[in-house]
């Protein structure tokens, strides 16, 4: 009975003690304690490598939590974890550590037996870790602390098993853990969550001062925000670690008593609210840390990756591991043909073609890049190797996306990388920034030296195709010289049949537009002139650009009323139309004019019909014969045939058309030349083909969703 009485005295004074604490808890200013806490700091510039030190104490902790939770079911497994972390350990170390962890250990002990103010206790084991850094001192504490709970938890579980941990139990009048658990389970929850914050809030704290000082330095916004909140971190580590022990220490003694305490379970949960939140905080700037630390990281890879293609070499690897995957662990690229996956190796010392696009490249572009790349390989002479690099946003990828990348993937018969993401960040900003990629797809040629030929070859090799081998600028150059205006450069390549009625001496008609209405007017018109008059006149429908499931429906109204000739397929009209934009623009890159240079005139006159509502055509004879006009004046000059048709035999029947043109055509006309912005090369001015003034601006924002 005495001892009984003996022991409600001594719990008095611990329930007003909590109570105080629970006051002064609530009513805690962070900010005003800061000042109590730096004034304990001073480190001796000593440093200490913690790393080895936290591995054992997260594995003892982690350990106690798994077992009170779980029982002994994961027992093994974690003796071999452990085992791991005590092998990593530098003993060395431990050694000239273990006089402060004991010291450390005897004050929990001893201040937390008698349940004293908790943050007494918490600013005398600041003083004791004055002269260790703030990482230093969070991890001793807390290695402190789990000697403590190591020591309870080894004598309470082992106790039913183990003669020696029995007595120890006896003597401490420790609470039987197994038939006592579930009295003593809301005490054990709220411990081990608050000791889980606690280590949190220490493995952050210790993440802090392990990130790369060259990256990162402490007066970086993210880094300064997380330095300001580390010294008040670790006072609430510490100050959790005093309550925890002082838990553990209460339960010395209960072995015969009631042991639920509603009050102390509220105290460790309240405390492990205040503790998880501050982890959520430093988890937040850690996460800000190590974004700045990736774009730190980008950036100078960015950098290298210039320096490295300005820099010599003896091959190309050095380049494609930079551009494609720097590392050996897997093989990076998929062949096409094969499907099997294959190293950088197969690339050494080639030409390489880079395809550079989002998942949004068009089947056709693929289509006739299978046909080009497929006769290269026919060629020992213009042998290169083509891999495909996706572009995509890792925030929006899904499933969906997946399953495109694999079906365009499939699709090639060259090879691809196997994954988008193996390609690093700062590769993808080079190829934006300095080979000017946005949405279109690309086609970055470098030779067997890893060398920029060209940064866009996929002009060149729409206009003349693997002729355009090895794909240099000097070679776009010589093509070029060789080149006229002509239906040969308008065709060539798309259609046999129509260079076929050039050699036999026709007349070819290009025509185009989506006006039905015209189109039966103008092609019934054409025959019936070239019937009466007898001359050779075969007409070829080649459609309007950038206008898919439209051409469709205009093939399927050809093959069923037979206005003409047509190209037969939609790939056939797009790549007609890609062409001349390619030609467009290659002119661009070589400073052309449409005042010096008759092609690139010619291309922006048929472009800018393009643009227009009704149709157009193109006359042509021969190999340079061409006359053009938009569809009205087209259909006139037809019509009007008898009032020209006495200057054919001297000057020939195009040039006659063309001189009557010239003559008929109004001044009045509006004329729009529409140029896909996402190419890149875009020119500041940009002069009417017809009438040679300066066309306005405008900006055209399109979204065809045929």
């Amino acid at each position: 009975m005495a001892s009984s009485n003996l022991r409600q005295l001594q719990a008095a004074p611990n329930k007003m003690q909590l109570k105080k604490e629970r006051r002064m808890f609530s009513t805690s200013d962070d900010s005003a304690m800061m000042k109590q806490v730096q004034s304990t700091h001073a480190p001796d510039g000593r440093e200490i490598d913690v790393k080895p030190l936290i591995q054992i104490v997260d594995e003892i902790l982690i350990q106690i939590i798994a077992r009170s939770v779980e029982g002994h079911e994961h027992v093994k497994k974690e003796q071999e974890t452990l085992e791991t972390a005590v092998a990593l350990a530098e003993f060395d170390m431990l050694d000239a550590l273990a006089f402060i962890i004991n010291k450390i250990s005897c004050e929990l002990s001893c201040k937390c037996s008698g349940g004293g103010d908790a943050h007494a206790s918490t600013m005398v084991l600041l003083n004791y870790l004055s002269s260790y850094s703030w990482h230093a001192k969070v991890v001793l504490a807390l290695a402190a602390f789990a000697v403590i709970f190591g020591e309870f938890w080894l004598v309470a579980q082992s106790s039913a098993s183990n003669t020696l941990a029995k007595s120890v139990a006896l003597l401490k009048q420790l609470p039987d853990i197994v038939e006592n658990s579930v009295s003593l389970r809301p005490q054990f929850d709220a411990l081990n969550k608050l000791v889980k914050a606690a280590l949190d809030v220490t493995m952050s704290i210790v993440e802090f001062k392990e990130l790369p000082s060259e990256y990162i330095s402490e007066d970086v916004p993210p880094m300064s925000v997380a330095s300001a909140h580390i010294p008040i971190a670790t006072y609430w580590v510490i100050r959790s670690i005093v309550a925890c022990a002082s838990q553990i220490a209460s339960l010395i003694g209960m072995r015969n008593e009631a042991l639920s305490s509603a009050s102390e379970a509220w105290e460790l949960s309240s405390l492990a609210h205040k503790v998880a939140s501050i982890y959520e905080h430093l988890k937040n700037q850690l996460a800000l840390c190590y974004q700045y630390i990736d774009e730190k990281r980008h950036i100078e890879a960015f950098h290298n990756l210039i320096r490295l293609f300005e820099t010599v070499h003896v091959d190309n690897m050095k380049i494609m591991r930079a551009l494609i995957y720097a590392k050996d662990d897997i093989p990076p690229l998929i062949d096409g043909t094969s499907k099997l996956r294959v190293s950088l190796e197969v690339l050494r010392r080639k030409h390489v073609l880079l395809l550079i696009s989002d998942l949004d490249i068009s089947q056709e572009e693929i289509m006739i890049l299978d046909n080009l790349y497929k006769d290269a390989r026919s060629r020992g002479e213009t042998y290169y190797e083509m891999v495909w690099i996706p572009v995509v946003d890792k925030a929006t990828w899904n499933e969906v996306n997946k399953q495109k990348f694999e079906y365009l993937q499939s699709s090639m018969p060259w090879f691809s990388v196997r994954d988008p993401f193996i390609i690093e960040p700062s590769v993808i900003k080079y190829i934006k920034e300095v080979w000017n990629f946005t949405k279109r797809a690309i086609l970055v040629a470098l030779d067997p030296q890893g060398r920029l030929s060209s940064q866009n070859a996929l002009h060149m090799i729409w206009i003349w195709g693997n002729l355009a081998f090895p794909f240099t600028s000097e070679k776009e150059e010589s093509l070029w010289k060789q080149e006229i205006w002509s239906l040969e450069l308008l065709v060539d390549g798309i259609d046999p049949a129509v260079l076929d009625w050039m050699t036999e001496g026709k007349i070819v008609c290009l025509y185009g537009g989506e006006d039905l209405e015209w189109i039966e007017t103008f092609t019934k018109t054409a025959m019936n002139l070239a019937r009466t008059s007898n001359f050779g006149l075969e007409m070829v429908y080649v459609g309007k650009s950038n206008a898919k499931e439209r051409m469709q429906r205009m093939i399927a109204t050809f093959n069923t009323k037979r206005f003409s000739y047509f190209f037969p397929n939609v790939t056939s009209i797009w790549f007609f139309w890609a062409r001349l934009e390619s030609m467009l623009y290659s002119k661009l890159q070589h400073g052309r004019t449409v005042e010096n240079d008759k092609i690139m005139s010619e291309v922006m006159t048929v472009l800018s019909f393009d643009g227009s509502d009704r149709g157009w055509a193109i006359f042509c004879r021969g190999p340079s014969e061409m006359a053009r006009a938009k569809g009205d004046t087209a259909l006139t000059s037809l019509r009007d045939y008898d009032k020209w048709k006495h200057n054919i035999e001297q000057d020939g029947w195009v040039p006659a058309l063309n001189d009557y043109i010239k003559e008929i055509q109004q001044p009045h006309h509006c004329n729009r030349l529409i140029l896909p912005g996402s190419t890149g090369g875009i020119p500041q001015k940009v002069v009417c083909a017809e009438c040679g003034r300066q066309m306005e601006k405008y900006f055209m924002y399109r979204c065809c969703v045929e």
